[in-house]
């Protein structure tokens, strides 16, 4: 009966944002009430909604402050002279403006934060889309391709669950993985490749593209903001943020709290310009705030119901006992959907041990499933519970369901490409 419940719940939501009758906000609130409700649980919604909120408190207070902080870099210029850097590399190019989206994404990911890696990346590269007549929505395509590959990383996030679930190091789960990554990215530069091609045939056939909305992280527009003479110390305190967020000296959301602040007090030392600041980006940081505290409300009632475990047992259970000798394959295979519509910690600590335990008895080693169980991660920052992949449409300015019906396919491509190869390298 949960799994049922958990699926209709899924179901009606993704219509309700795929046709947009609702916005992600209110599907990712009134969806999962509404049927928690009628299944009984509407004396337990406000300690479950409670619940969700604080386990995803901590990061909507970072992304809100990830947003301040580079929108007041923004503002300040720190990123002209990447952007002029990159203009004159790509020139009027669409093509190699989309492969240099992939290659900037590549190496931006590589401090493992999603949300900083969003902000950075569609400040540097939106303006050129936007000039060239781009469709947005390649850009966010792109990035999250290539961020979908690099969130591997042990200190993505996925890899240290699986670390952590099954008590394995780097050199078992992550090592073998390297060449599976490289692959990926690989395809990722092939696929920018190709809508690259597309999006210059589509210009030269149709003219530029404009269905796009300005948006106020692009910043640098106000020439009184900037601070030219100020862009060393801009950049190495941007550099301290990220060091700390490498070596996580202390919570992310603290982290960029504090250098907020510092960055506000050094650029801008009057009250009225800080408040400017605070004030010019307040409906940006708002917006994803909110869908953040709406994706808590809603994994807190899939965790408070039971539906999430159930939903991941019930998928497990459907597989034969005869296929139990390619649970590796499976394994990768389902670690998509179920990657997709749960949480990477209900996943992970939830579902990976339960396959595990079983593949100990057909002998199949936990290094294998764990690697396996990666494979998903490819399509998983798609997910409408992935807190960062609205703060990514919302600095493009795309709507959530735009993004998901342009990205999904190629999506789906990364994760085959990586089973593929790793079945063909003995990774799994």
């Amino acid at each position: 009966m949960l799994t049922i419940l958990g699926f209709l719940m899924i179901a009606i939501f993704m219509v309700f944002i795929m046709t947009k009758k609702l916005t992600p906000l209110t599907a990712l609130i009134l969806v999962p009430v509404i049927i928690a409700a009628l299944a009984g649980f509407g004396s337990e919604l406000g300690e479950m909604a409670k619940d969700g909120i604080k386990e995803i408190a901590m990061t909507g207070v970072m992304l809100i402050f990830a947003i301040l902080y580079f929108s007041l870099m923004i503002d300040t210029g720190l990123f002209e002279p990447l952007v002029q850097v990159i203009l004159k590399a790509v020139g009027d190019n669409p093509v190699k403006t989309t492969i240099g989206t992939a290659i900037l994404t590549t190496l931006v990911s590589l401090d493992g934060d999603g949300s900083s890696t969003y902000i950075i990346v569609v400040a540097a590269m939106l303006p050129l889309y936007k000039k060239q007549g781009m469709n947005p929505l390649v850009l966010t395509c792109i990035v999250m391709l290539s961020g979908g590959i690099m969130n591997i990383l042990p200190w993505g996030g996925p890899t240290a669950r699986v670390m952590s679930s099954l008590k394995l190091g780097h050199a078992e789960i992550f090592v073998p993985m390297i060449p599976i990554m490289a692959i990926g990215i690989l395809w990722v530069i092939f696929v920018s490749y190709i809508l690259g091609i597309q999006e210059k045939r589509k210009i030269a056939k149709n003219g530029k593209f404009t269905r796009y909305s300005d948006n106020d992280i692009e910043g640098g527009d106000d020439q009184k903001m900037l601070r030219p003479k100020l862009i060393w110390v801009n950049f190495a305190l941007t550099i301290l943020l990220l060091l700390v967020m490498i070596l996580d000296l202390i919570p992310l959301g603290i982290a960029f709290m504090i250098a907020f602040c510092i960055a506000a007090l050094i650029n801008y030392p009057k009250p009225k310009d800080q408040q400017k600041i605070v004030t010019k980006h307040a409906g940006n940081a708002l917006s994803v705030a909110g869908m953040i505290f709406a994706a808590g409300i809603f994994t807190g009632i899939l965790n408070g119901t039971g539906i999430m475990q159930a939903m991941g047992n019930s998928i497990i259970g459907i597989v034969p006992e005869s296929w139990g000798g390619f649970l590796n394959t499976i394994t990768a295979v389902f670690s998509v959907p179920l990657t997709f519509f749960l949480t990477n910690d209900a996943y992970y600590f939830g579902i990976l041990p339960i396959i595990t335990a079983t593949g100990s008895e057909l002998g199949i080693p936990p290094d294998v499933l764990g690697r396996a169980s990666l494979v998903g991660q490819a399509s998983h920052l798609l997910s409408p519970l992935v807190p960062s992949t609205y703060l990514l449409v919302s600095l493009a300015g795309v709507e959530f369901s735009d993004h998901l019906k342009f990205t999904l396919k190629w999506a789906i491509g990364s994760s085959i490409i990586m089973l593929v190869s790793a079945l063909i390298l003995g990774v799994i």
